[in-house]
């Protein structure tokens, strides 16, 4: 079947579904294969259950004209996506990043939001099959759309940059992150940078932290020419500067302000985290440039709440616990830590996981975040986790296992403090909130 008939079925059926648990009635089921699963398996249930069709590649599994037998099914989802993309003229933002892609992303939207329809990519679906499956989901009605793309390897921004065909773009920072797939930090700036190098190569337009030389300097290896800047400094488009962090943001920010002092507009955010004034720069430069009133900017900034435990605020009958615990790289330690200390409380404490794939470096990089760590003035630190447990001292608590830590906390518990938690997502250090 070519995909323009494909597509003829989708405009008939306009949903599309990849798990026969969310089956709807009438949809269009794709059969796709994993390490563990064969989709296949369960196409003959998806169509009992409701869906129009069932797209598969294995000819066993082929019952009747409803099941739509393709070479590879993921192919021809992606392929599916692509040629939807092409009928939509509306602005496509791209985002990536080694850290604060879901936070810009919904700030991004957040904004948007208040005056036009906008799409945005829906929890982490970012990569090779969420990133189809969100454009498969953008209406006709749909005015804007956000497209958050993550990657682990190279050449995976350019592919789904080669589905997603974004119109404007936005990397939010490089740092160490999936080093075993990238190879290296500059392998990870190669992948993130080929966001530039497609709008470049498209007449695309990039918002850019002037602030951050990496990705200043990879915008100009590229013959990106079309750069919205925004930063601290007033050359920038949109400029800004912290007026309070403790331990949520408030900002002042401008349109090419030389000087604040009475001028400027004043949001106060949920984010804790001054790390996240470029997040929220991000935001307030895009809904400025797609011509939105400060007003709607600022509404859209304060009513956005974080959540999935990214840089997240949570007030306990015990502490006040910054939840971070999404994911963790040693650059995004770096600043949460740093985010700890400046901040104002009697009494403070941090719990640390493991920071997962980063190959050859990971004995190293744990060190610099264990002595960073050491530094931060707190009443109690606890390292949890087989990286941080082979670099133990008396200098602070270590603990093999999030099993071991949570026995050890409901013996001695942390009270009456603000409590960093922050670790690499396998870590599931969710289950210590019950004690905190």
């Amino acid at each position: 079947m070519t995909t323009d008939h494909l597509y003829q079925l989708f405009l008939q059926n306009p949903v599309i579904s990849t798990d026969t648990r969310k089956i709807e009635k009438d949809c269009i089921f794709f059969a796709l294969k994993g390490d563990n699963f064969d989709g296949n398996l369960f196409a003959g249930q998806a169509i009992g259950d409701g869906a129009a069709y069932a797209v598969i590649d294995d000819p066993s599994q082929k019952k009747s004209d409803r099941f739509i037998l393709v070479e590879d099914t993921l192919t021809t989802l992606q392929n599916l996506a692509r040629y939807h993309r092409k009928k939509l003229n509306i602005p496509f933002i791209g985002i990536t990043g080694t850290n604060g892609k879901t936070t810009s992303k919904e700030l991004i939207n957040a904004v948007l939001s208040e005056r036009y329809k906008t799409y945005a990519t829906k929890g982490n679906l970012n990569n090779h099959i969420g990133v189809p499956l969100t454009i498969l989901s953008i209406t006709n009605d749909i005015e804007m759309a956000v497209i958050e793309m993550g990657a682990n390897h190279q050449k995976e921004i350019e592919f789904l940059c080669s589905i997603s065909q974004p119109t404007h773009g936005l990397i939010t920072n490089v740092g160490k992150a999936h080093l075993e797939g990238f190879g290296s930090f500059e392998g990870v700036k190669k992948t993130k940078g080929e966001l530039y190098e497609f709008l470049a190569a498209n007449n695309g337009i990039a918002f850019i932290n002037r602030d951050n030389h990496e990705l200043v300097a990879m915008s100009r290896k590229t013959s990106l020419e079309k750069i919205i800047y925004y930063g601290a400094g007033a050359d920038s488009y949109i400029n800004g500067k912290i007026m309070s962090a403790d331990p949520c943001l408030k900002i002042k920010w401008g349109k090419e302000l030389q000087e604040f002092d009475d001028k400027g507009n004043e949001v106060s955010s949920n984010l804790t985290g001054t790390y996240n004034l470029e997040n929220l720069l991000a935001a307030i430069t895009i809904g400025t440039f797609f011509n939105m009133y400060p007003a709607e900017i600022n509404k859209g900034i304060s009513s956005y709440k974080p959540a999935n435990n990214r840089s997240q605020i949570v007030k306990t009958a015990s502490n006040t616990l910054i939840c971070d615990y999404y994911n963790a790289n040693p650059s995004s330690m770096i600043v949460a830590l740093e985010n700890l200390a400046a901040i104002k409380a009697e009494t403070k404490a941090l719990i640390l996981g493991d920071m997962f794939e980063l190959g050859e470096e990971s004995a190293s990089e744990h060190q610099l975040i264990l002595e960073k760590a050491i530094s931060v003035d707190a009443e109690r630190r606890i390292f949890i986790g087989q990286q941080f447990f082979q670099l133990r001292s008396d200098a602070a608590e270590f603990f093999e296992t999030t099993e071991a830590a949570h026995k050890a906390l409901a013996e001695n518990t942390i009270e009456n403090s603000t409590v960093l938690i922050k670790g690499s997502r396998g870590m599931k250090l969710e289950s210590l909130i019950e004690l905190l």
